[in-house]
């Protein structure tokens, strides 16, 4: 069994908890985020506490949190609180360092733009320019802000709907939509930890949601307990939305695999394993019935 250590929301100091719940939960996307003060000064600053949270209307939520160590707030939110708009950038692979060099602590006035050698696009809708080098900037309004507390490490929610998209031509495919391997995205993890979304840490996932699957508990005893089968494996299997009756498990049984069943006939656990590694291969071939067709064979 899986041993876990259990902490009470009281029970860790403040740079622990933060710690591990930014390990713990990631990655996660980064808002590159410009906003200007009421003199004009320009301010660039990444955050991943960060996400969309609807699509219609387009509303996105990111968070400048009081600091930990001396309960600061930020200048992003500094400027949000005068002027309520702001240019949320997203981050790509080959402008990770600037990313960086933004989030550097400035002086207030200090133009984050300068500092990290990036071009400023002018705004259409609203007063922050966009990152020119971004491949995908949003120009977003304050909805509300959100304050979750007046002490070191607390977030302050800001709800922004989006105004304005702006994507560039050769992050998109043939049909129009972001390729994930175009647009090469980074997101962060805890510590000093960064991923990319791109190479083999892309993966498809295809689910018909019309359809209900037949679930875990329509899998025989036996599978739902493999030392063989993942449960991403069994995943797969319960998500289809009818299992082989029980005439084709017998002809399956009889043409298929009959060797399985002649070579370890006088070992029931040798031969339950033997057809959770064929189940196995089934699944990474994309066999899905065949797949369960072997667990359902052992009983038939």
């Amino acid at each position: 069994m899986r041993k876990f250590k259990d902490y009470g929301k009281d029970d860790l100091d403040q740079k622990t908890s933060h710690g591990l719940l930014l390990g713990g939960i990631g990655p996660r996307p980064i808002a590159w985020v410009s906003t200007v003060d009421t003199e004009g000064n320009v301010n660039l600053a990444p955050f991943s506490f960060f996400n969309l949270f609807s699509s219609n209307p387009p509303v996105l939520i990111f968070s400048p949190a009081r600091k930990g160590r001396d309960n600061t707030i930020k200048h992003t939110l500094e400027n949000l609180e005068q002027i309520p708009e702001c240019v949320v950038n997203v981050v790509p692979y080959n402008l990770m360092q600037q990313m960086v060099l933004s989030s550097l602590e400035y002086p207030k006035g200090v133009d984050e733009f300068d500092k990290a050698g990036l071009k400023k696009l002018k705004s259409i809708d609203v007063k922050p320019p966009r990152v020119a080098e971004s491949p995908m900037q949003l120009e977003c309004k304050l909805i509300e802000i959100k304050k979750l507390g007046a002490q070191g490490g607390a977030g302050n929610l800001m709800i922004c709907e989006v105004l304005r998209m702006h994507i560039a031509d050769d992050v998109l495919d043939e049909k129009g939509w972001i390729d994930p391997y175009k647009i090469d995205l980074i997101g962060r993890m805890g510590g000093a930890w960064y991923s990319r979304a791109n190479g083999t840490a892309l993966f498809q996932i295809k689910s018909d949601v019309s359809v209900t699957g037949v679930g875990f508990e329509s899998l025989p005893p036996e599978a739902r307990t493999s030392k063989v089968l993942t449960g991403n494996e069994l995943g797969v299997l319960a998500s289809l939305h009818a299992i082989p009756d029980e005439t084709q498990v017998n002809d399956f049984k009889l043409e298929i695999i009959s060797d399985i069943f002649i070579d370890f006939q006088d070992s029931p656990e040798e031969l339950l394993e033997a057809l959770h590694r064929k189940s196995s291969s089934f699944i990474k071939e994309g066999k899905l019935l065949e797949a369960w067709m072997c667990l359902l064979s052992y009983n038939s």
